[in-house]
């Protein structure tokens, strides 16, 4: 395979400028998502049998001693939306923070996509390591969206059935 080659110390200052990039990218694309293209699951987004219905991110993971610690970025680009609080405690509040669940998941599946690229300038080892990076990076952001996004959606359900 044909592979970009250029000094250690370049590479290096490449990766990380590259890795900045892919995020604020996919960050700036899910931003800009319209809100109903986030108004359904679709395959990629929807519940699997295991999670049951978030309990499995808890029992199996205990997120909920970990998960706040992660920093929080949903603010970041203007009209953004934090996920460290719910907007309002009413249904249309609920719904919007579920929809920003499944935006910020979006967003970190997309920046983890972006691992492979970097086969193109690396040497096999340290694309491994990069790729594993973007995934051990990514990969606990997609968890936190999906049980924050199961416990809400229950929620909306208890409201509606009231």
């Amino acid at each position: 395979m044909l592979r970009l080659v250029m000094p250690e110390v370049v590479t290096v200052v490449v990766d990380v400028v590259a890795w900045g990039a892919f995020h604020a990218a996919t960050g700036y694309a899910a931003h800009r998502l319209g809100d109903e293209r986030l108004d359904r699951e679709g395959w990629w987004l929807r519940a699997r049998r295991f999670e049951a219905r978030g309990t499995w991110y808890r029992r199996r993971l205990r997120i909920h001693r970990w998960k706040d610690r992660l920093p929080e970025a949903g603010g970041l680009f203007r009209g953004g939306i934090s996920k460290r609080q719910l907007p309002s405690y009413d249904v249309a509040g609920l719904e919007l923070f579920v929809q920003e669940t499944r935006r910020a998941e979006l967003t970190h599946w997309w920046a983890m996509a972006c691992g492979p690229l970097f086969v193109l300038w690396n040497p096999p080892v340290a694309a491994v390591l990069l790729v594993a990076y973007g995934v051990g990076v990514n990969l606990p952001f997609i968890m936190i969206q999906r049980y924050n996004r199961f416990r809400t959606q229950a929620l909306v359900e208890r409201l509606r059935s009231r």
